[in-house]
């Protein structure tokens, strides 16, 4: 059985007078057809276009002549049926587009021709068109009426969306793609400011909108201009005055290559180097564009390429393509090839051109010549042509493998053959998936896009001036995340002085221990650096804060562990306090020691030798409670401290306060009449002691149950270092322990400051109020610098308080009585102590 599918390609690959241009329609019948031939009119066409010859463009529809003649003679695809196919040429101008799609649909052409195929075939599906702009519009009017369009080289990112365009398939990636892939090409080499080129249509602005999505993540825009699609000089002028006064060194451009002539010859002209660009697959490969005369400005160029592959056949077939002087197509394109003219189309001709035209034989040889045409070494749009016709004839060749009852349509049925509707092949194409005779699988996504693999060409420039393609890396979609793009840096030419890639920022990447500080009214690509503060380090961009137990170091670069300071025995100050307290210890014991071996001698009797040793005893602990604020704390030493102190203190005042009753109570007693000794005697002296002590041990008692001391590790008084402290846990118990002590302290140098005057064997009130008045002194001033002074230095204060006030004691009061003792043994009488009542009081 014979049957015909038309296919539609739409491609700019012909031209005829200046200002006309026309549509051809071309119906091959091979497998058993007659022979054809047809002629056009050309005031067929109502709208003229200026159009020319576009190699490239007639390459590709040779192609697709190519591939439906291949699957018509291969047996294992479609057997027994015939591929046909019309050829229109859009001049690049949507009306004829339009026009031609209108045509097709509507199956009426204005045609003259001698011989008919057996009534028209079906027009299935088309082929084309390479415009994203086009494509939109024909695709547009196409879904009415539910007809597929297989396009190889509309990659606008709109075109992905089914509810807009049902019908719209690609055999080229889309934009959306692309632009993933030049992202992360400029990801790689570290660009973060670029400017962005993009032409004045569909194609160019909804991937310079993607681009700009992307890019903002990592990077910035330094300028964004838009090529006009009509010449412009002052626009094309401002353009290249964007790219002269930026500090961009990459700029990414899309657009096709037609729109990019007039820009590229400005920057030429004014001889722009020193910038990298980034080409979209719309012109990458442009042999045009990639001149001598632009290897300069251009050369190095980094481009997005659709997928080469390799036609085995075609070239040959190319090679063999004859003149018809009955095919005007064919006639025209040998008469551009070879600069020549037919003989019977020279009286066509105006007279300026026949003049100047040598008249063509036929005979002339394709392989003489070195154009777009006849090289096949770097076929992309071509490959894709192929790919979609292919893609095509395995959707029909699975719609006719249908077996009935097991058919995707209503009850389960199939498509009538002889009645065959576009809407039906749509079904099947959906889900076309091969693997072509090249390896590469065709087959589209639920957008109807094909898989994204791109090829990474760089333009190289060559010895003598001109300019090569060299495929220098991969981009596949569907490879793993973070390994879609492959490069060989090492292939790469960059067309720079230093030959090395290039840098293309705003602003320099700070350096560790400083971050990004953006300028106002500027992208955040265009900052400043300023040092991070104390306690914060960065890398480069933003300052992290250290952990509690951390601080930054002087750069500012990393976290380094806090200097824990507390007040240790191995520091100069804690040293040579610990020496302090142990000597007021041990002379607290050798006074001691001297006071119990003379205690039977009058002065010590006078002075209440009982007390005079309790006196001494907690004066040792009280020096000895100075070493616990010496050390790391724990939880032991930072209870034992202010309870050993508060209690050693407690026992020497009231000792104190004690004997300075006594001294008022003996004065009292030698007064006539009076008995009142007998009610403070030693029972009630030791009491009375004790009484006091257990006042304190309760305060610190409650004190330890309820809120006790505790080690901290104080991080917010200095923040470069930890202080490791006792935290009192309670400050109105350490107030109550405190002022306990104070409040007998109070009592003692009143009651001693008023019996001061008494008579001369009883002044020992002299010597209490001189050690009080050191006592409350030093306190009253331990407060305030307590309060002021910084880490350990609080500690150092809280000693000096403690040994200061307990050498007073120590001094005032055991002092004279110990220089009587050793170095006046001959005042220590009865008798002496009789005759001069003020001997005590001189020493």
């Amino acid at each position: 059985m014979q049957y015909f599918l038309c296919s539609y390609i739409v491609l700019n690959f012909f031209a005829v007078d200046r200002g006309k241009c026309v549509c051809v329609r071309i119906c091959v019948c091979s497998k058993a057809c007659v022979p054809y031939f047809f002629l056009l009119p050309r005031n067929i066409i109502s709208v003229f276009f200026s159009c020319s010859l576009d190699y490239l463009g007639f390459q590709r529809a040779q192609t697709m002549i190519f591939a439906i003649e291949e699957i018509n003679m291969d047996q294992t695809i479609l057997p027994n049926i015939t591929l046909g196919y019309r050829l229109y040429d859009n001049c690049m101008k949507l009306p004829m587009a339009l026009r031609a799609a209108t045509t097709l649909i509507a199956g009426q052409e204005d045609i003259i021709t001698d011989f008919k195929c057996w009534g028209p075939p079906p027009v299935l599906a088309i082929v084309g068109d390479p415009g994203s702009t086009h494509s939109i519009a024909m695709s547009r009017m196409l879904s009415l009426f539910q007809m597929p369009m297989v396009s190889y080289y509309a990659t606008c990112l709109c075109l992905s969306d089914k509810k807009e365009y049902p019908t719209f398939f690609r055999t080229i990636p889309s934009d959306a793609f692309q632009v993933k892939a030049m992202v992360r090409i400029i990801q790689y080499f570290g660009w973060t400011w670029v400017g962005a080129i993009a032409s004045d249509d569909d194609y160019g602005q909804y991937a310079i909108k993607n681009f700009n999505e992307e890019i903002k993540y990592f990077g910035c825009i330094a300028f964004s201009e838009t090529i006009p699609k009509v010449y412009d000089k002052l626009k094309i002028t401002q353009i290249v005055d964007s790219i002269t006064h930026s500090t961009a060194k990459v700029i990414v451009v899309f657009s096709s290559r037609g729109d990019l002539v007039a820009l590229m010859k400005e920057v030429v002209r004014q001889n722009i180097t020193g910038k990298q660009w980034i080409a979209s697959e719309g012109w990458s490969t442009s042999t045009v564009l990639a001149s001598k005369e632009n290897a300069d400005s251009f050369g190095g160029t980094i481009g997005i390429a659709i997928r080469r592959g390799e036609i085995p056949g075609l070239k040959k077939f190319l090679l063999q393509l004859q003149p018809d002087q009955n095919n005007n197509i064919m006639t025209k394109f040998w008469e551009t090839v070879f600069e020549c003219t037919f003989q019977n189309n020279i009286s066509n001709m105006n007279l300026s051109t026949s003049g100047t035209s040598k008249a063509c034989t036929g005979s002339e040889d394709l392989k003489t010549k070195n154009n777009a045409f006849v090289d096949t070494s770097n076929l992309r749009a071509s490959y894709n042509v192929h790919k979609a016709v292919y893609a095509l004839a395995h959707a029909l060749h699975d719609l006719i493998s249908c077996k009935s009852g097991n058919g995707p349509f209503e009850n389960q049925t199939c498509a009538n053959i002889k009645k065959l509707e576009p809407w039906q092949l749509i079904h099947y194409l959906k889900k076309v998936n091969f693997i072509n005779h090249f390896g590469d699988r065709v087959t589209f996504d639920k957008n109807g896009d094909a898989p994204a693999i791109y090829d990474i060409i760089n333009w190289h420039k060559t010895g003598d001036g001109s300019v090569t393609f060299k495929t220098v890396g991969v981009f596949d979609e569907s490879a793993t995340a973070g390994k879609e793009l492959f490069l060989s840096d090492g292939e790469i030419f960059w067309n720079f002085p230093s030959g090395t890639v290039p840098e293309s920022i705003c602003s320099q990447s700070c350096y560790p221990g400083t971050r990004k500080a953006t300028r106002k009214g500027q992208p955040v690509c265009c900052f400043d650096c300023v040092p991070c503060t104390d306690g914060e380090i960065s890398f480069s961009i933003e300052c992290f804060q250290c952990t509690a137990d951390f601080w930054s170091n002087q750069n500012k670069t990393i976290c380094v562990l806090k200097e824990v300071e507390f007040l240790s025995y191995e520091d100069a100050m804690g040293m040579t306090l610990a020496v302090i307290a142990l000597l007021g210890a041990c002379m607290s014991l050798f006074v001691l020691v001297i006071f119990m071996q003379y205690r039977s001698t009058p002065i010590v009797k006078a002075n209440n030798s009982e007390l005079s040793f309790l006196l001494l005893i907690s004066l040792t602990f009280s020096f000895l409670s100075a070493l616990c604020f010496i050390g790391q704390p724990s939880h032991w030493t930072c209870m034992l401290r202010h309870v050993l102190l508060g209690i050693s203190l407690v026992v020497c005042i009231s000792c104190i306060l004690v004997k300075t009753i006594v001294v008022i109570m003996a004065f009292k007693a030698t007064l006539p009449g009076n008995n009142m000794m007998k009610w403070f005697g030693v029972a009630q002296q030791r009491g009375t002691i004790i009484c006091f002590t257990l006042i304190q041990a309760l305060i610190c008692t409650i004190w330890l149950s309820t809120t006790p001391p505790f080690p901290l590790r104080n991080t917010k008084y200095q923040n470069d270092k930890i202080i490791f402290e006792c935290s009192i846990g309670s400050l109105i118990g350490f107030g109550c322990l405190l002022g306990y002590v104070g409040f007998l302290a109070c009592i003692s140098f009143l009651l001693a400051f008023l019996a001061r005057h008494l008579p001369d064997t009883f002044n020992e009130a002299k010597f209490i109020t001189f050690s009080m008045l050191i006592f409350c002194a030093v306190w009253i001033t331990f407060i305030p610098a307590y309060i002021s002074s910084p880490g350990k230095y609080t500690v150092a204060v809280e000693i000096f308080a403690i040994l200061a006030s307990s050498f007073g004691l120590l001094f005032a009061i055991f002092a004279p009585k110990c220089y009587i003792i050793l170095l006046k043994p001959e005042l220590n009488t009865k008798k002496a102590m009789m005759v001069n009542k003020n001997a005590l009081s001189t020493y």
